[in-house]
């Protein structure tokens, strides 16, 4: 395989990061309108396009300054998006958890756009250490390193099937959305491990910095997260009494 693995599609040729990143977008979106239809919107009209606006400025601004010390952007802009949305709904007096809708489509959504990373190489920049392990691929260098894209669209995938069984487990709005990035944050920080980061201290790149303050943020959730997930809602609380 010669990377960057450009798609073919008819008579033009499609960078894969910019290919995969607009399908990502596209079934993201896709999955957020099926989601809405099924579920419902805790939002009317004008609060969402507000609260959405938000999300986008926000995601904008917190991947560009984790842009800077590290160049990658996914978790700069989950964290970024979740302060502009928060700040945004305090401002417009909205009290109702708005992210569960958000959670599958997320998960799948930078699922896909980690495959076209993959396809891009090293260009990219997402790719791991090198490795003996049968996982390593040869991004064209003669060395062969941790697929780390594989590995997150993997871990992504099923992070979304599980998010999708345990919807009904969860007791309280928001909770969907909270798993998801306490799952995805720890995810990376761990997995960042094994990628040629820029550390800034403590052994720890700026991207797991991020990672480190998202779950610090959730912490209070996560145990009863986890137990309901298990669990179940009212069995877990049964079962602690």
């Amino acid at each position: 395989m010669q990377f960057p693995v450009y798609i073919v599609i008819g008579r033009w040729s499609v960078h894969p990061h910019v290919f995969f990143e607009l399908l990502g977008y596209a079934a993201g979106v896709a999955l957020v309108l099926r989601l809405r239809r099924r579920y419902g919107d805790p939002l009317e009209g004008s609060r969402r396009w507000s609260v959405g606006a938000a999300a986008l400025i926000g995601g904008a601004a917190g991947s560009r300054i984790l842009e800077w010390p590290d160049g990658k952007t996914i978790v700069g802009g989950l964290i970024g998006g979740l302060i502009a949305v928060e700040l945004t709904k305090r401002i417009l007096g909205v009290k109702t958890a708005t992210g569960d809708m958000f959670a599958v489509p997320l998960s799948i959504g930078i699922a896909i756009g980690r495959v076209g990373c993959f396809l891009t190489g090293l260009p990219d920049n997402t790719h791991g250490n090198p490795t003996t392990l049968w996982t390593g691929v040869d991004f064209g260098d003669g060395v062969r390193r941790h697929p780390t894209q594989l590995y997150e669209a993997a871990f992504l995938i099923a992070l979304a099937a599980m998010l999708s069984w345990v919807r009904t487990r969860l007791t309280r709005p928001g909770d969907q959305f909270r798993l998801f990035m306490v799952a995805y944050t720890a995810f990376r920080l761990g997995v960042d491990f094994i990628k040629p980061e820029r550390l800034l201290a403590l052994g720890l790149s700026a991207i797991q910095w991020a990672c480190v303050a998202a779950l610090a943020y959730y912490a209070p959730h996560i145990p009863r997260l986890l137990r309901e997930a298990i669990v179940g809602g009212p069995e877990a609380r049964s079962a602690l009494e």
